[in-house]
């Protein structure tokens, strides 16, 4: 992600419905995406998803609070157009976020709201299970879901041909 990403982004993010089951509804303003955005850059491990066929940006997600003791890593903040939605969108971005983490930790986190049932059916698609409830870096108190690199090199085998 660079900040001349920002107006593509918003452009998608603007869309009140994609935020409905997220516990910041209101990040389809631009003042609030703005602030979202600009943690997402100081973040350092903030990227864009385009569609490969034109290149268009269809959302975005992020790496957060590496564990090297614990060998962990969180990934999160995603978000997708609708209309890319319930395809092979989410899990082909989350395959090669996940490729990328394995190559540095043993174990991925993802922390969802407890009633965004969406991710969380989509974050088990890839062969994430739950792992308790941790403590988001907001202090709200969220699902975890983990998955591992020895259970995502063999769902990957099972599902990439």
């Amino acid at each position: 992600m660079r900040s001349d990403d920002f107006d593509a982004l918003f452009a998608v993010a603007s869309d009140p419905l994609i935020w409905e089951q997220h516990p910041a509804k209101d990040r389809y303003q631009q003042d609030v995406f703005r602030a979202f955005f600009d943690e997402a850059m100081a973040s350092g491990g903030a990227l864009i998803a385009t569609d490969s066929r034109d290149g268009q940006v269809i959302g975005g997600s992020r790496y957060h609070g590496y564990n090297a003791i614990e060998s962990e890593i969180e990934i999160g903040w995603t978000f997708l157009a609708r209309r890319f939605w319930g395809g092979r969108y989410n899990g082909e971005m989350k395959e090669l976020m996940l490729r990328h983490a394995f190559t540095f930790v043993d174990r991925v986190i993802f922390l969802i709201g407890p009633e965004n049932y969406r991710s969380q059916r989509a974050v088990e698609k890839i062969g994430a299970v739950p792992a308790g409830t941790r403590i988001d870096g907001y202090g709200r108190e969220r699902l975890a879901f983990a998955i591992t690199g020895a259970v995502f090199d063999g769902t990957r085998k099972e599902t990439i041909p």
